[in-house]
Order: structure tokens, then C-alpha cells, then sequence
């Protein structure tokens, strides 16, 4: 691509400008329509300039650039744009600056990242996503939150210090900062794929997304939905295309959420786990690497941005209205909140690849590429999780919370702005199911295909009837998992219980240590004293009259002596 002069509006510098003035602006009406504009005037920025390099600059002999924009720049940039507005304008009653600021610099800081054309620029915009994101948890302002937040930023921070150490490997082995295609031939390449596997919540890696999503607000967890993994499948389908490995850790990331998600009670968490879900699917696009696979993992990228945010803002309509998120406390809302009911069917089947819906024409995608590519068993696999996305999102969400046991629940529909946010979601879910052409045409790889086929839409509906019926049928005969008051532990067990479990024990050794050292240090002290006593005492040397500069010194040595009896 050729380099041009810089764009008349950077993206980046618009968002954080537009968080700086909101944090200034003191009226919250005003403030909120402000940071409804940052996103709408940073498309703008972008959205009509040709593909190119624009701005950038060398530093120590290295070229770093600012904004790379290509066609797979170009749909992340685009996605992240349109959530940044749907989430500002589903937080519209928000009276909070810190948390509006936050989101704008999250929101820039992602699109930063997706236009870097050097791991150093990555890097950068890298950590910036963690240190605005983080602010979205801690504006919930609880000591449950403060804890989350500092997990949460712990595991982001490391993943940062991940990318950087292979940066330095990478620039040691090679003497370039490129961001291009790599493969897992070095300590730098594997350094760099494990902290975009982080962020992308690889198995076992994955405890942080389901343990700050539902900690976080009510829209804080409506932005972070959006951008922090979709980066990380952004930043896999620019560095690791056709890595094998990746279509087994695909395969696992999307079948084994299924079985948490089916018995937790948390619905928030439910929904961290379905995302959790979906992201398998496109890292198994990703390692297949062909053409029809990765516009699979972009195309599903993309509409799994809208009906991600559509499910949050259904259950953030409800907690807000209710005040409770637990599927053991909700039902029956059908009749009192049927709008916000409607969107969360719309972002329910979407997420079930429910026919002219949009999961319908991206996850099919990816589903084709692994059969087109001779890999059976992962079909399988892709097949029965998305079978199983139907049963915990797609039909237990809204049975727990519009259609299940009425518990009596007084609510009011949504306020208005969150039902038009969900609205716009739903359009884009519903309009890109309609018209998928229209979406193919900004893929970076060539999507010849079509999924509106006789065989493929009764396939799929056969297999949404037959699941929706066992679910009909385990309901109603009481096998499938109730809804119970509980909290269910994954691999956040491992700091939750494990980790201050064994803090604990070393702890309590190390003071039993420090105390039996204490004891024999006063008995050695005690003695010493006496000893002086009797030697220097009334009649002594150290009764005389001595210098100021004697007595600073007498008095730095026996500080010494007991700091060191202390410590030691």
C-alpha cells in the first residue's frame, strides 16, 4: 500500500480528545450527547479514504506507523465504531464522567491497535485497552468490584508484558517491528501468540472474561463485550492465519463453555460464557487459513459485535428495571417489559444462527471452511456447540427472565434510549441476515458463497426445532439444571480458592518464623540492656555529659539495633 500525509482526522486523537472535554464538561445531558458524537466524527475520520498508510514516523531507524488501513482495518474499525455508538447511546442516563471518558478511551485505544502497522504501535494501544477498560469495573464502585478490577488488570497487564517481551525477542531475531504474518518457529512468535491468546481467552486463559463482564455496570459491560476479545481475533487473523493449532484450540473454546453456561445462574455470566463460545468459532476460522475461513472469522467477528451488545443490553435493561440479574429470581416479564422481550429474542437467535438472522450467515461460514477442508471431527464439534448456543442463550435467557415462573416482579419497560440502542442492534443483526452481500463486500479475503441454499436453511432448522423440542421436554420434566442461588467456579478457582489458600498457609509460617525470632531477639536485648547497666550505669560512661553529635549517633545505633532485631 502507498504512504499518504496524514488523514485530516486522526480516529485515535478524536476519542481522546472527546474523553478529555467529557470529563470536563459538568452538565450530564449535554456531556452524554457530546460522547455521543466522539464515535460518529471519528468514522467520519476514515470511513471514505482510500487503503493506504497514513502519517508515521521513524524512531531509532525503526518505522512506526500510525494508521495502516486496509480492507481487514477497515471492518474492525467500522464494528468498533458503530458498538462505541450503540454503547454511548444505550448509557445516555449516565451521570458518571469517569466512566464516560473510560469508554471513549477504550473504544479509541481498540481502534488504535486495529490500525497499527508495527507491533510497537500495537503494543501501545495494547495496554491502553486494559488501563481505560479496567475504570468500566471499577465504576460499579463496590469492594466486590475493586477486586474484580484488580484481577482483571492483573491478567490484561501481563498479557501487555507478553507482547512486549516478544517484541524485543522478535525485533533481537529479526531487526524488524512489522506487524505481518508470523509462525510459531520462535520464542518471540510464541510469546506474542500467548498474549493474543489472553486477550482472546484461550482455554485456561479464559477466567478473566466470565469474572469482569458481570462485575463491571450495567453498560460498562455492554462496551466490553465489544472490543477487548474482537481485538485479539483481529490481532490472530493479522499475525497466526493458518496456524494448525489454533483449529483445536478453536474447537475446545467452543464446546466446553457450553457446559457452564448451562448451569449458571448469573445470566450476565451466562452471556460472558456464550462469548466465550462464539470466539472459538472464529479462532478455528483463523487456523484453517483459507480464504472462505477467514472471512468466516471477520464476517462472525463483526456480527457477533451487535447481538453480543443486543443480549447485554437486554439483561442491563432487566437488572436495570429489576434489580436482580440471577435467573433464580426472575420470570414473567413477558407482559410488563415486551419490547425489551422482543430485542432479546432477536439477539437470542441471532446468537443461534437462527435463518436471516446474522450469526446465521457468519457462523455458517466458518462451519462450511472446517467440512470444505476434510476436518471432520471439528464439524462435528462446531455443529454441536452451535446446537448448544441455542439451548443456554438462545432459548434459556429469555425463558429465565420474560417467560419463565412469574415471581412476582414489579417493572416498567426499558427506559427509551436503551430500547433504541437495542433496536439499532437488532436492525443490524436483522439487516445483515437479509443482506449478507452487503457485508461480504468488505471482507478482505473472496467470499464466494451462498448460505441462503434450500439444504442449508432446513438443515439448520431442523436442528434448532429438534433442540428447541428436548429443551421443551427437559423443562417441562423437571432434567434440566434448575436455576439455583449459587456461584459456580471454572478456573477461577485457581485465585478465588487455590491461590489464597496456599497465600495463606505461607503466610501463617512466615509469622510463626518472624514471632519465634522476635523471642529470642527480646531475650538477646534484655541481656544487652543489663549488661550496660551494670557496666555503665549511674556511676558509668555513658552518664556523662557528651556532645549533640554523640547522642545522634547513639541514638542512629540502637535504631539500627532494633530495626534490624525487627526485621531480621
Amino acid at each position: 500500500m502507498p504512504d499518504l500525509a496524514s488523514p485530516a482526522i486522526y480516529p485515535v486523537l478524536c476519542y481522546a480528545l472527546g474523553a478529555v472535554l467529557v470529563a470536563l464538561i459538568r452538565w450530564p445531558r449535554p456531556r452524554a450527547l457530546f460522547a455521543l458524537a466522539v464515535p460518529a466524527a471519528a468514522l467520519a475520520g476514515f470511513a471514505f479514504l482510500p487503503y493506504a498508510n497514513y502519517g508515521g514516523f521513524t524512531f531509532f531507524d525503526l518505522r512506526v506507523g500510525t494508521m495502516r488501513l486496509d480492507a481487514l482495518a477497515y471492518v474492525f474499525a467500522l464494528a468498533f465504531s458503530l458498538a462505541a455508538f450503540l454503547a454511548l447511546f444505550y448509557a445516555l442516563h449516565l451521570r458518571d464522567r469517569m466512566e464516560q471518558a473510560a469508554s471513549l478511551l477504550y473504544a479509541g485505544a481498540a481502534i488504535g491497535a486495529v490500525f497499527a502497522s508495527d507491533l510497537v504501535t500495537l503494543f501501545v494501544f495494547w495496554e491502553g485497552t486494559a488501563l481505560a477498560s479496567v475504570f468500566l469495573v471499577w465504576a460499579r464502585r463496590s469492594e466486590g468490584a475493586w477486586r474484580t478490577g484488580l484481577r482483571y488488570l492483573a491478567i490484561q497487564i501481563g498479557s501487555g508484558l507478553l507482547l512486549l517481551v516478544g517484541i524485543a525477542l522478535r525485533y533481537h531475531e529479526t531487526g524488524s517491528i512489522a506487524f505481518e504474518r508470523m509462525e510459531l518457529d520462535s520464542l518471540a512468535s510464541w510469546a506474542i501468540f500467548l498474549a493474543f491468546g489472553i486477550k482472546c481467552a484461550f482455554p485456561l486463559l479464559n477466567n478473566w472474561l466470565q469474572d469482569s463482564y458481570p462485575a463491571a455496570t450495567l453498560t460498562g459491560s455492554v462496551t466490553l463485550s465489544a472490543f477487548t476479545t474482537k481485538l485479539a481475533v483481529y490481532a490472530l487473523a493479522r499475525g497466526f492465519a493458518g496456524t494448525e493449532l489454533l483449529v483445536y484450540i478453536g474447537a475446545v473454546m467452543a464446546l466446553v463453555p457450553a457446559f457452564y453456561a448451562t448451569i449458571e445462574n448469573n445470566l450476565r455470566r451466562v452471556l460472558a460464557y456464550g462469548l466465550n463460545q462464539q470466539l472459538g468459532f472464529m479462532v478455528v476460522g483463523i487456523g484453517i487459513g483459507t480464504p472462505l475461513a477467514l472471512a468466516g472469522t471477520v464476517t462472525h467477528a463483526f456480527a457477533s459485535i451487535f447481538y453480543t451488545a443486543l443480549l447485554f443490553m437486554s439483561v442491563g435493561a432487566v437488572i436495570y428495571r429489576t434489580g436482580t440479574g440471577k435467573a433464580s429470581e426472575l420470570g414473567g416479564l413477558c407482559k410488563s417489559m415486551p419490547i425489551t422481550m422482543a430485542f432479546c429474542v432477536v439477539g437470542a437467535l441471532t446468537i443461534s444462527s437462527f435463518p436471516f438472522l446474522a450469526g446465521f450467515v457468519s457462523k455458517s461460514l466458518v462451519v462450511s471452511a472446517s467440512a470444505d477442508s476434510g476436518r471432520l471431527i471439528v464439524w462435528i464439534v462446531l455443529v454441536a456447540a452451535s446446537v448448544a448456543a441455542f439451548l443456554h442463550t438462545g432459548l434459556r435467557v429469555p425463558f429465565a427472565m420474560f417467560l419463565g415462573h412469574d415471581r412476582g416482579l414489579k417493572a416498567r419497560e426499558a427506559p427509551l434510549h436503551m430500547l433504541i440502542a437495542m433496536g439499532l442492534a437488532s436492525a443490524l443483526c436483522i439487516g445483515i441476515g437479509i443482506w449478507p452481500e452487503r457485508l461480504y463486500a468488505l471482507l478482505p479475503y473472496p467470499a464466494d458463497y451462498v448460505p441462503y441454499t434450500a439444504d442449508h436453511v432446513l438443515t439448520q432448522l431442523q436442528l434448532l426445532f429438534f433442540a428447541g423440542l428436548a429443551f421443551a421436554l427437559l423443562v417441562r420434566r423437571g432434567l434440566y439444571p434448575a436455576d439455583l442461588c449459587s456461584i459456580n467456579l471454572d478456573l477461577d478457582w485457581l485465585y478465588r480458592r487455590l491461590l489464597p489458600g496456599l497465600f495463606g498457609l505461607v503466610a501463617y509460617h512466615i509469622r510463626s518464623m518472624w514471632r519465634a525470632a522476635a523471642r529470642r531477639a527480646d531475650y538477646r536485648l534484655d541481656r544487652a540492656l543489663v549488661t550496660i547497666y551494670r557496666t555503665h550505669g549511674p556511676e558509668g560512661i555513658l552518664a556523662r555529659t557528651w556532645p549533640t553529635g554523640s547522642m545522634v549517633l547513639w541514638i542512629a545505633v540502637l535504631l539500627g539495633i532494633t530495626l534490624t532485631l525487627t526485621y531480621l
